[in-house]
């Protein structure tokens, strides 16, 4: 089973990952600005994922994906971006099934240590998104570590949920 370490979503959190082979962002096709992780990693590499979703070579619709260098711009080599198709429609289930093929994904590529930040949704709770990550990720990524971008309300429903 993978090992967790939590980190706070933003620019502190990203400078902080160390040894971690790649970072996985999820983009909404409505998230225009990039929120969250995905702004700040777009800030970090000067607007390129910007210009790859203004390109329409990459739109966020559910299973696009798209997978970038970072060119030294952050500590981690690769980043992985998986599209989760409308934000506003984002539920449990459609979560779910997100984070599992990301896991896939991040293990077909090999990858060893992951970087990710859970995405939120207008109907997600806190404790939805602790739950699909604990049973659709993390039981489907076949590399040993997670770097876990997180805001409190995460932080404190994983928290709940270990006991």
């Amino acid at each position: 089973m993978s090992q967790t370490q939590t980190l706070d979503v933003g620019l502190e959190g990203l400078d902080a990952l160390s040894g971690v082979d790649a970072l996985c962002l999820f983009v909404a096709e409505d998230d225009r600005p990039l929120p969250s992780s995905a702004g700040y990693v777009d800030w970090r590499l000067c607007g390129a994922l910007s210009r790859v979703l203004q390109g329409g070579f990459f739109t966020g619709v559910k299973d696009d994906w798209l997978l970038l260098p970072s060119d030294g711009k952050l500590t981690v080599p690769r980043i992985f971006v998986v599209g989760l198709g409308s934000r506003k429609r984002l539920d449990a289930a459609a979560l779910g099934e997100a984070l599992a093929g990301a896991a896939k994904v991040l293990s077909r590529a090999k990858v060893e240590s992951v970087a990710l930040e859970v995405p939120q949704g207008s109907s997600l709770s806190d404790s939805a998104r602790a739950e699909a990550y604990q049973r659709q990720f993390l039981p489907a990524f076949k590399g040993g570590r997670v770097s876990l971008l997180a805001d409190k309300g995460l932080v404190g429903s994983l928290s709940s949920r270990k006991g």
